[in-house]
């Protein structure tokens, strides 16, 4: 195994958990509507657990509301009750064509909440990064030790990736900042 290949693999790992943070953020109810807030619920569809954005199509028309039109009517009462049984906090309503969400303006007490969810969503994200940037790095040990790497390409490794590291910690940051801010945005 190279540097190379295990700057790679450690890159990979990097852009999953950035793309993950930034799925989990867009799922937050900020006060506006947005069909990430829905569109990965899970909804027990024909037998089998499925994706809301699998069954139904999900538009947003207005800034607070969002309609959910499944292609087939029968999973009208699967959706209502996967978005009920969520933690989103919002009431659905059926009008046996669709399921109409109001999204309701966010308190400063739950605005508040949410930042720290962001910031605890970002803390797990650079849980995962210094996971991966040890894995690699014992992999590059274990890689001198059997002599495919010297010492110099190690020590090369390890700097580089920990210039990733602080490069990927600052494109965290900058995700949930940019989070928060639209969160504290009334």
């Amino acid at each position: 195994m190279t540097i190379s290949d295990l700057l790679h693999t450690a890159n990979e790992t990097f852009k999953k958990a950035i793309n993950h943070l930034e799925l989990e953020l867009s799922g937050l109810q900020v006060g506006r509507a947005n069909s990430g807030l829905v569109e990965n619920l899970n909804i027990e569809v024909y037998g089998a657990m499925q994706p809301l954005k699998n069954v139904a199509n999900i538009s947003v028309p207005d800034a607070k509301t969002i309609f959910i039109d499944p292609w087939d009517k029968a999973n009208l009462a699967a959706i209502e009750k996967a978005v009920r049984d969520s933690q989103l906090s919002l009431n659905p309503n059926n009008d046996g064509v669709r399921i109409i969400l109001n999204i309701p303006p966010l308190t400063e007490e739950r605005r508040i909440d949410l930042t720290k969810l962001v910031g605890e969503m970002a803390e797990n994200t650079r849980i995962t990064i210094r996971r991966t940037r040890e894995d690699m790095r014992k992999k590059a040990n274990a890689a001198k030790e059997t002599e495919e790497i010297s010492e110099d390409e190690q020590k090369v490794f390890e700097k580089k990736l920990q210039e990733k590291v602080v490069s990927i910690n600052q494109k965290i940051e900058e995700i949930a900042e940019r989070k928060r801010a639209s969160i504290m945005t009334i």
